[in-house]
């Protein structure tokens, strides 16, 4: 009999499953980001044309997250996971295919909002082991992380190798793998909400009102993937450029170094669930102060900015594995809706990000984008240390 990670029913083995499958299913919302040049070269459009399907597919998983992962506390988990999927399965293989960039922008909202299964696992584990939530969520966690990591990487290469279609027929297969071993293995959760789909909705908009803590948990996970999102998007096109003027597969091979960072997540998980949440959070948002500093004041040093990922994904993900695990202890029932206001807001923040830094590159280059990125980071900063912030959190406990 395989050890199970908790008292609560999942084994280590099932934890592992779901995390490859969230980090195969959320890569395909940042595949796109190491081949933008590429996708502009192929259709003949321009640079800001094709960043719209960043900020797009970002959108079209903040509709997804929405609309669809509220459904989680009412249907079950397991056959919404699987059919989510199955219609993403489908529209890879249609992106595939695609004839031109209006294809391309309609297919990455829809890729966006099929791609949300991810975080329909996070609540099913967070449901069953209610012992060590945040270690069990920070590992599946790190599995998704390292999907949106390792999609630069793996996108960069295929696309050098075989050209960028050929990024999104591989993602379907991986997908298609993944559907079938979450059909063997994912565990069935019964749900106990029996009100409809409106109410559904109108009780996620209601879990805003009821805990402060998950409004200062999504304000600071709003802001700090608007960091990371404006990051990743415009370090594409500074690395393009003089005085690196690398190649894709050159620019997706930095996603290995943010690897590293993400290999972290579970020891801020840890940390959440023995209570120090609040020293993760004032550590993690200090990192990522540091990695803008590098990343401005030596922008034209590759070193620097591979010590620049290094922080920045170190500082981000920790937040975000930290801010996850403190939200899934307010109320187990409601973990889907409680999941779907934090990770709304995640995105919608990663979606603004991505706007603002691709407006702040036409405007003023890497050293423009530096500067709002540390604007975010810093209103961050000062709502974590607040010590009204505190108080609030505890009380919501």
């Amino acid at each position: 009999m395989e050890k199970q990670i908790s008292g609560n029913g999942l084994t280590k083995f099932q934890v592992l499953i779901m995390a490859i499958a969230s980090g195969v299913c959320v890569a395909n919302v940042y595949y796109n980001q190491p081949i933008l040049k590429d996708i502009a070269s192929s259709f003949q459009v321009s640079e800001g044309e094709a960043g719209s399907i960043s900020v797009l597919s970002q959108v079209g998983y903040g509709f997804g997250l929405f609309f669809l992962i509220p459904l989680g506390d009412k249907i079950n988990k397991k056959t919404l996971i699987l059919s989510l999927l199955l219609c993403l399965f489908c529209l890879l293989i249609a992106m595939t295919f695609s004839q031109n960039i209006v294809q391309v922008w309609i297919l990455s909202v829809a890729i966006g909002i099929s791609t949300v299964s991810a975080q329909v696992i996070l609540p099913l584990a967070a449901s069953i082991d209610r012992v060590t939530t945040g270690q069990t969520v920070g590992s599946i966690f790190t599995g998704i992380l390292i999907g949106i990591l390792g999609a630069r990487v793996f996108s960069g290469y295929i696309a050098e190798s075989f050209g960028w279609r050929y990024v999104y027929g591989f993602s379907g297969v991986m997908i298609l793998i993944v559907t079938v071993l979450l059909k063997i293995y994912l565990p069935n959760v019964n749900n106990e909400y029996s009100g409809d789909y409106f109410d559904l909705l109108k009780s996620t908009l209601q879990q805003l009102k009821r805990f402060s803590l998950l409004r200062e948990a999504s304000l600071i996970g709003g802001l700090m993937f608007g960091v990371f999102c404006s990051f990743w998007t415009t370090l594409t096109f500074h690395l393009s450029g003089a005085p690196f003027n690398f190649q894709s597969d050159t620019i997706g091979m930095y996603g290995f170094v943010a690897i590293a960072g993400a290999l972290m997540a579970p020891i801020f998980g840890k940390l959440a669930d023995r209570g120090n949440s609040q020293r993760s959070l004032t550590i993690s948002v200090s990192l990522v102060i540091a990695s803008l500093v590098i990343a401005k004041i030596a922008s034209n040093s590759a070193l620097a900015i591979a010590v620049a990922v290094l922080l920045l994904d170190v500082g981000v993900q920790a937040i975000q594995v930290t801010n996850v695990a403190r939200i899934y202890t307010l109320d187990a029932q409601s973990n889907s809706r409680i999941n779907t206001v934090y990770m709304t807001t995640y995105f919608i923040g990663g979606a603004v990000g991505t706007s603002i830094g691709l407006l702040c590159w036409h405007l003023g280059g890497w050293n423009l984008v530096t500067w709002q990125m540390l604007v975010f980071t810093l209103i961050g900063f000062i709502v974590i240390v607040r010590p009204k912030t505190i108080t609030a959190s505890r009380n919501n406990k």
